[in-house]
């Protein structure tokens, strides 16, 4: 997709992702076949629900449909949440994932490491995190500055408790 479509689109639909209360974090094109396929990613800090992307998609459709922006070939429009294993590349993306563990790259100059931890805090400048303990031995804190970050990941966990349970 060209830089000036991407803007265009961009420009066009984050009005309406913003007014669904939702944050616009993709737009992608690409080919299907003979069609082309409109990816739109949005999320929230409460996270996106099926409806709120049904919603969404028919407002955009209708959008498009009254523009040019999509050209004149069939196109397929897909409106989603993040999946769980997108990158974390914004600061809001690490507020969103406190509490998660997460997979970082980190580079220190010439060095380069990998850490899986969970994220505990955020603010402006990086991360406070613990460390899972190895072989018995007790978690550790360890702070992680955003320009140390190389690439960030959240890491999937199955037996995970959900913060709802834990409150209840």
């Amino acid at each position: 997709m060209s830089t000036t479509q991407s803007e265009r689109l961009r420009g066009l639909l984050e009005p309406l992702v913003s007014a669904a209360d939702l944050d616009l974090e993709e737009i992608e094109v690409s080919r299907a076949g003979r069609r082309r396929m409109l990816r739109i990613i949005v999320d929230s800090d409460e996270g996106v629900e099926l409806d709120a992307c049904a919603e969404l998609s028919r407002a955009i459709s209708e959008k498009l449909d009254e523009t040019d922006a999509m050209g004149e070939g069939e196109y397929v429009l897909e409106v989603s949440s993040p999946g769980a294993d997108r990158p974390l590349t914004q600061h809001r993306h690490y507020v969103r994932a406190v509490g998660r563990l997460v997979k970082l790259q980190l580079h220190d100059g010439e060095t380069a490491e990998e850490l899986v931890a969970r994220i505990l805090t955020v603010d402006d400048e990086g991360l406070d995190l613990e460390v899972p303990g190895v072989k018995g031995r007790k978690p550790t804190a360890r702070r992680v500055t955003f320009a140390d970050i190389a690439k960030a990941r959240v890491e999937i966990e199955f037996n995970r408790k959900d913060k709802k349970e834990e409150e209840a």
